[in-house]
């Protein structure tokens, strides 16, 4: 199995890693990739930050696929789009609403409108939501998600799950009953501790949260339903999530702890992509003695030089080999570090001829 195997099987690719990494720009090389092969692909990436946009070399992204111009002829179509939280749960209550007058009251409501942009655990949600639809109601070959650095990303992954448990969970369903839920709950036998989180939150708060439940009623199946869909489709074979790291030791200790995670979740990593590599230059001859041979020369200079970088490169191998081994078959694409900085179509181009030309299947 190769890095090339990988894109070709998969319909859906997420890109995990910590932050720094180039896991953004990976994930656009990878959806160029495919779309070079022939594919419609889309890239979405779930940070806020503009680095999807920066290495497409456009001025910004929206909640909706822009088109990429400027493939070769007879390549396929990329697309490119970063999530925007809210207007994405504005459409899941247009689809669940019952009719428009309650999917007014919940748009309108000042609750929903704080928790669609800030409760936690939303924007995670509404992530795999987009992926979902972008993956099962679209006509895109290839869906390639950028996830948050590690520990969001596994927001990301456990999100659905979470929301059909809280809308099992007793405690919702005693906020949903009309008549005996909060409201018969506040007047009876919690009045006193209402006055006191009024004094903190206020009590048109309250209201609006009261109000948010009772408009929401009728609604939850068709999102437990949706949940379960979502989460069905990560774990389908043509899902693949591919591990990105660089080759230090503290990202290398955070790859490992996302791949056990994953494991926990029976989730298997397809490849692992280690961005930045120090080059090795060859090894036939051992730079400390040539670098000792010629010393107080300008030679010797540049021997010594050459001895620092594969001093340099032996250890990145080192931090790699543990993770690749662990990883095992998944195949492991080293990316040496490049001399230009990815900020258009052009060298992100340069960049996936690297990625995928370096694309090896044994362990380093």
């Amino acid at each position: 199995m190769s890095l090339e195997s990988v894109v070709a099987q998969s319909n859906v690719i997420v890109c995990c890693g910590s932050g720094g990494v180039g896991k953004t720009t990976t994930a656009a090389v990878i959806a160029l990739h495919a779309a070079l092969q022939g594919r419609k692909t889309v890239v979405v990436t779930i940070d806020p930050a503009r680095r999807l946009a920066d290495a497409l070399g456009l001025d910004g992204l929206t909640n909706e696929p822009a088109q990429i111009p400027g493939l070769p002829e007879g390549s396929g179509e990329m697309w490119a789009m970063m999530l925007d939280t809210k207007a994405t749960f504005d459409g899941l209550v247009r689809r669940y609403a019952a009719d428009s007058n309650q999917t007014e009251q919940i748009l309108e409501n000042s609750f929903y409108r704080n928790i669609s942009t800030s409760l936690s655990g939303t924007q995670e949600y509404m992530a795999s939501e987009k992926l979902y639809e972008l993956a099962i109601e679209s006509d895109y070959d290839l869906v390639v998600v950028d996830t948050p650095p590690t520990r969001n990303a596994l927001d990301f992954l456990e999100a659905p799950r979470r929301l059909a448990k809280f809308l099992d969970h007793r405690i919702y369903k005693v906020l949903m009953l009309p008549t005996r839920g909060i409201v018969k709950a506040v007047n009876v036998a919690a009045q006193t501790l209402l006055r006191s989180i009024s004094k903190v939150v206020g009590t048109e708060v309250i209201a609006d949260a009261i109000a948010f439940f009772g408009a929401f009623e009728g609604m939850e199946q068709g999102f437990k339903e949706r949940a379960a869909e979502v989460d069905s489709l990560l774990s389908q074979p043509d899902t693949a999530f591919i591990l990105i790291a660089s080759p230090h030791a503290d990202t290398m200790a955070e790859a490992q702890f996302f791949a056990a995670r994953l494991r926990e979740l029976k989730i298997t990593v397809r490849a692992l992509i280690i961005n930045r590599m120090q080059p090795s230059f060859g090894d036939n001859h051992s730079p400390e003695d040539l670098a000792e041979r010629y010393a107080g020369t300008p030679l010797g200079e540049q021997y010594q030089c050459l001895a620092e970088a594969q001093h340099l490169a032996r250890g990145e191998q080192k931090h790699l080999l543990g993770l690749a081994q662990e990883l095992a078959p998944a195949p492991v694409v080293q990316v040496p570090v490049q001399a230009f900085e990815v900020s258009n179509m052009a060298t992100l181009q340069l960049l996936g001829q690297a990625m995928f030309d370096t694309d090896v299947t044994s362990e380093p």
